[in-house]
């Protein structure tokens, strides 16, 4: 767990998203921040970094998300009997 670690640690310096992170990935992270927010005992600067940090993780999560509720949304609608229809025609 040391390299989420330090990649929250250098939330704190400002440091980007990668957004080439997984979904995995990037939800063990925010899962750290969350924990490093709730245990307190950060100055102000650092937990405002941690929760920026934070908003870019989640929308990292919420991406991969979406792209998963599409691909399943596509393969569910070439699966229906309607679009088999329509493709016989």
């Amino acid at each position: 767990m040391a390299k989420t670690d330090d990649v929250v640690d250098e939330a704190a310096g400002g440091a980007p998203v990668d957004s080439t992170l997984g979904y995995e990935q990037a939800r063990d992270e925010l899962i750290e921040v969350v924990r490093r927010l709730e245990a307190g005992g950060t100055t102000l600067e650092e937990s405002l970094a941690l929760w920026e940090r934070g908003e870019e993780l989640a929308k990292v999560c919420r991406r991969w998300l979406d792209g998963a509720r599409a691909r399943l949304d596509a393969a569910l609608a070439e699966g229906s009997p309607e679009n088999g229809a329509a493709e016989q025609e």
